[in-house]
């Protein structure tokens, strides 16, 4: 049976750059990350947990679902290869 590949959850809002810059970046990885993106205004609950501190970058538990293993801050200034090798150093895929 195939290893299935971590799914990474990004906590964003509209018109943060941060959240769009690491967005960006993520997409552009090879191979692919399962990435899925969600807007903290969206809900009331995520909004007054993330506030302001986003992007958050976190981890599906098994089958995609929670609970969610939220990620260290990552630095804006990895992207490509040094971007897949911090996530390895998180145990992403």
């Amino acid at each position: 049976m195939p290893e299935r590949i971590a799914e990474l959850v990004l906590f964003t809002r509209q018109g943060c750059c941060l959240c769009e810059g690491l967005e960006e970046k993520l997409q552009a990885l090879d191979p692919p990350q399962p990435l899925r993106v969600i807007d903290v205004d969206t809900d009331p609950a995520l909004q007054a947990r993330y506030g302001f501190t986003v992007p958050v970058l976190a981890l599906a538990g098994p089958g995609g679902g929670r609970p969610l293993r939220e990620l260290p801050r990552v630095s804006p200034r990895l992207a490509g290869a040094q971007l897949r090798a911090w996530l390895s150093k998180q145990g992403v895929g």
